[in-house]
């Protein structure tokens, strides 16, 4: 089940679905309501468990956003992993709309510009944080499947009082400039306890390096 990130469809996967399935795997990239204003993230841990439906051994693939949807699930099905792709990891009671200061966010984007030699503050734009790595046949498609993120999601404290108890993996991304890896080391470190494993690519690494992240999913799911 392979959850998106905000304002994605699932053509953001598109490179990785083909793969999976030719290893046997039943796959499913769920399509979650983030145009509906109405849609908060119980409504996103609906839509995903209805497009499990009554399947299992469930192995759960959030990128980014999704990291605040999955847990939800795993408190509702028989997850066998959860896997964290360049993700947002929530704390207890706090809404996703506050993670940015909570991490210290902004600090983390400060130091990425300046590598880069631009404005310390300068935005980060669609070309520069998102499209690094992505081939660019596929970067110009990006525009054309992104949708409009409601911010509906993002005002509601997460509800769970600790991390569900499954078998969790995250998965950072070396050359993410939306989520920098050192930022996501100390995030997963203080956040999860436990060590990240590391690929190469950006923050859509399902469009930049697919065989790569299609391989790293196997070596998880061989592990259990």
């Amino acid at each position: 089940m392979l959850i998106p990130g905000a304002g994605s469809d699932a053509w953001f996967w598109h490179r990785v679905t083909p793969l999976l399935r030719a290893r046997g795997h039943d796959v499913v990239a769920v399509a979650l309501p983030c145009e509906d204003d109405a849609a908060g993230l119980a409504e996103y841990a609906d839509a995903v468990v209805a497009a499990v439906g009554d399947r299992t051994d469930l192995v759960l693939v959030a990128h980014s956003l999704g990291g605040f949807t999955a847990p939800l699930v795993c408190e509702r099905l028989p997850v066998d992993l959860l896997v964290l792709l360049t993700a947002m990891i929530p704390a207890p009671g706090e809404p996703p709309g506050d993670w940015w200061t909570g991490t210290g966010h902004a600090q983390a984007v400060r130091e990425l510009n300046e590598r880069h030699g631009r404005p310390a503050d300068a935005p980060l734009d669609l070309a520069f944080a998102f499209l690094n790595g992505v081939p660019p046949e596929i970067a110009a498609q990006v525009e054309e499947h992104s949708l409009n993120q409601s911010g509906t999601p993002l005002l509601k404290p997460w509800p769970l009082p600790a991390w569900p108890d499954v078998p969790t993996r995250f998965l950072i991304c070396r050359d993410d400039r939306l989520f920098p890896a050192g930022f996501q080391r100390r995030v997963v470190r203080e956040r999860l306890g436990i060590v990240p494993d590391e690929m190469d690519g950006g923050h859509l690494a399902p469009l930049s390096h697919p065989e790569e992240l299609v391989e790293r999913l196997e070596g998880f799911r061989a592990a259990l």
